[in-house]
């Protein structure tokens, strides 16, 4: 847990420095390259803003380390429903 809050101070740090990016922007994109999910990045910029994006980063590192999931984004988005 200590990682992921790292992680997410970093997050938040960046978003400060940046001129383009919110922090939810930053959460969204994160979870579009981890998910392998370049297509649907305002969908995970939208879902970063309604929920804890520490919840979501964690779920997107388990969807990620599955090896036998096609679609990593779909079953992102149905196990997060399922909760």
């Amino acid at each position: 847990m200590a990682t992921m809050d790292k992680y997410l101070e970093t997050l938040k740090k960046r978003a400060q420095e940046s001129k383009v990016y919110s922090f939810h922007q930053l959460v969204g994109l994160d979870l579009a390259k981890i998910l392998e999910d370049e297509g649907h990045k305002s969908l995970y910029m939208k879902l970063a803003k309604t929920k804890s994006p520490a919840r979501l980063l964690k779920l997107a590192k388990e969807v990620a380390e599955r090896k036998n999931v096609k679609n990593k984004g779909a079953y992102f988005m149905k196990l997060l429903y399922d909760e």
